[in-house]
This record gives C-alpha cells, structure tokens and sequence, in this order.
C-alpha cells in the first residue's frame, strides 16, 4: 500500500480533535511511506492533512476541479495538483492514483466519495481497502446506519465487511494492509434473475 486517499472536509469542524486526528493521521502515513492522494485544496482538514505530509517530508498529490482554481482553494505547494474539469473526472483520478481510501470527518462531499468507493467495490470495480477514520466517534450514527442496511437485507453480509472502520489510525491502516477483497458470487446477475 504505497498511497492512501484520504476523504475529508473542507472545513476542520468547531472540535480541535478532529485537526489534531488529521495531523496525527499524516504523520502516520510519512512513517509508513504511503502518499497521500486528496482533493487538492489549502483549506480546512484537507489542508491540515496536506501541510503535515510537507512539513515531514512526505509526498502529496492534489486533484482539484479547475473552478476552484480562481478561489484561492487548491494547495500549490503539493509535489504534484492535477486540475481536472469536474468533480466526476476528479473521483475518478482519485481512484485511480490510490491504493486504498480514508473517510475523516467531513461533510457531503465526503459521504459522496466514500459511497462512491463503496458502491465500486460492491460492484467488483476495484479491490481495494477503504476505510473510516472513526474519530470522536463523528461516524457512529453512519456505522450504525450501514449495519442496519445489512440487517434489514439491503446489503449483503460480504458487502458490509468491505467498509472498514476504526477510531485508530494505526489499527485502521493495519486493518487496511490485511484487507482480502471477498471473492464476489455473482449478485447481479443473481438479482436479475430473481433469486
């Protein structure tokens, strides 16, 4: 796992924790020599996580919509900013740099690129670790809310066990270096024919 994209906001949040979270999370990722891929912008947790790779002398590549280059968003400082003309082309580069994904706290930008990842790998479109970082507990209700899909037979038991989750990076990052992509029956397929 030699890259992680990292999800999270654009604002840091009114708690110090969840910045302190970022920071401690991008030291990690330098010490274990994994680079972090993100959305490419200056400004709140994206920024922290971003400014503590540099400042320790990791690798950093930003992927920002080119509309956002006039608001003083993106991050020039990043050993590399790709622009890209829409937030679907930016997923999509995201995805291809990373070898696994991180969920921070966050807003709906950040729910819509972990579903994203999700529903890829539910699909069998990719077969990498993606995973939340639990912290202050900012998850729990999304957690609680995915198993419950699970319960009520809305997502299969192999699918849940896709999303990863802990409040510790460390354990996080452990868990995601052991992760096995489930070998997939054919669902869809089955869903077609109405079994």
């Amino acid at each position: 796992m030699k890259s992680i994209c990292v999800f999270c906001g654009s604002n840091s949040g009114e708690n110090k924790v969840y910045a302190e979270a970022a920071k401690n999370l991008g030291k990690l990722m330098v010490n274990e020599g994994i680079t972090l891929i993100y959305g490419g912008a200056k400004v709140g947790l994206m920024g922290v996580i971003a400014d503590e790779v540099l400042a320790n002398g990791g690798k950093t590549i930003g992927v920002i919509p080119d509309f956002f280059s006039d608001k003083e968003i993106a991050h020039t400082q990043l050993t590399e900013l790709i622009y890209v003309k829409s937030m679907a082309e930016r997923k999509a580069i995201l995805a291809e740099l990373s070898d696994a994904f991180i969920a921070m706290p966050g807003g709906f930008g950040t729910l819509d690129e972990l579903f994203e990842m999700m529903t890829s790998s539910q699909l069998d479109l990719h077969k990498k670790p993606v995973g939340i970082l639990n912290v202050n507990h900012f998850y729990n209700s999304l957690i609680a809310q995915v198993d419950r899909m699970q319960a009520d037979q809305f997502m299969k038991p192999i699918h849940r066990q896709m999303l990863l989750d802990d409040e510790n990076p460390i354990n996080l990052i452990v868990k995601m270096r052991n992760y096995k992509a489930p070998s997939q029956e054919k669902w869809i397929k089955k869903i077609k024919n109405g079994e």
